[in-house]
């Protein structure tokens, strides 16, 4: 079974959503990609477009840069040669019922943790980024009111000068 590390590396993100390949998931599942994409057919309607994915050209072209950047080209992956399907966190809950093993449910439990996981770490870095942002506006009106003090402690201070006062230097040659 593959750890939930191996699994990651199989999420890239399209339009906006994580998703898997067909492929990848044939490979977890134990079954050829062919036959796991014929029961998606059989069963269409358990697969509406916000659960199943046919990518355009320039998706396949952005799900390519993903995969040659993550290394995950092989030869069980024909991203390259064949325009695969793409599942996203709903699609692939919904392989589950439609490929009916042992291991196809243990798999789909193992990707689930995985995309719950990668939830979270998004929540947390949202919550992280409004914090920091919290931070930077209570610094910034510190620094105000700190700069608008300095600059009245100057005024204070500095020398307030007699306007007939006999002016100190070198004159120069005329």
């Amino acid at each position: 079974m593959e750890t939930i590390k191996q699994i990651e590396a199989m999420i890239y993100t399209i339009r906006g959503q994580r998703v898997m390949l067909d492929s990848d998931l044939a490979r977890l599942y134990g079954v050829e990609t062919k036959v796991l994409n014929q029961a998606v057919k059989r069963n269409e309607e358990r697969f509406p477009h916000d659960f199943l994915i046919r990518p355009d050209s320039s998706e396949l072209a952005d799900l390519r840069s993903q995969i040659v950047t993550l290394g995950g080209i092989s030869t069980e992956n024909s991203v390259l040669r064949h325009p695969p399907l793409l599942f996203t966190e709903n699609g692939v809950a919904m392989l589950s019922s439609v490929l009916k093993s042992r291991q196809a449910l243990q798999v789909n439990i193992a990707i689930m943790r995985t995309f719950t996981k990668l939830r979270s770490f998004l929540a947390m870095e949202n919550s992280l980024v409004g914090r920091v942002e919290n931070l930077e506006k209570g610094t910034h009106k510190l620094f105000k009111i700190v700069f608008e003090r300095l600059d009245s402690l100057e005024d204070g201070i500095t020398p307030k000068l007699p306007a007939n006062r006999k002016k100190i230097g070198l004159q120069a040659k005329r």
